[in-house]
């Protein structure tokens, strides 16, 4: 396959689009710790503590979902740069590393957005009783 400027180029607005929602995410459960850490100086209770547990979980999954995507991002930069001074192998080889990469940060939020579907279920149940 011929690598050209416009290939790697495509990734650009992708992974753009990709560390906004990463970002999206990251502030909004910083909000609810913020929350949930008024709730529990009033009242320690054992919904609260599992809630804390799953952000706990989905803050470090997220802080490597923005690693990765940066990565692929910065990785991404490189092919161009490697692809401009024409080195076209290793151009192929840190474009591959960097799809890689990509790929690693959207399984990471495939398994990120499950723990939030389990938090919202702990909350709900906490809500029925």
């Amino acid at each position: 396959m011929q690598l050209t400027l416009s290939i790697p180029a495509l990734l650009f607005p992708a992974i753009s689009l990709t560390m906004l929602a990463y970002n999206a995410r990251y502030l909004a459960i910083a909000a609810l710790i913020r929350q949930l850490h008024k709730q529990f100086e009033e009242q320690s209770s054992s919904p609260l503590k599992k809630q804390i547990n799953q952000l706990r979980k989905r803050l470090g999954i997220i802080k490597n979902m923005q690693a990765t995507a940066i990565i692929s991002f910065l990785l991404s930069a490189v092919t161009m740069f490697l692809i401009y001074v024409e080195m076209p192998i290793f151009a192929n080889i840190v474009f591959g590393i960097s799809l890689v990469f990509l790929m690693v940060s959207l399984l990471l939020s495939l398994i990120e957005v499950q723990l939030s579907t389990k938090a919202l279920g702990i909350q709900l149940k906490s809500m029925e009783n």
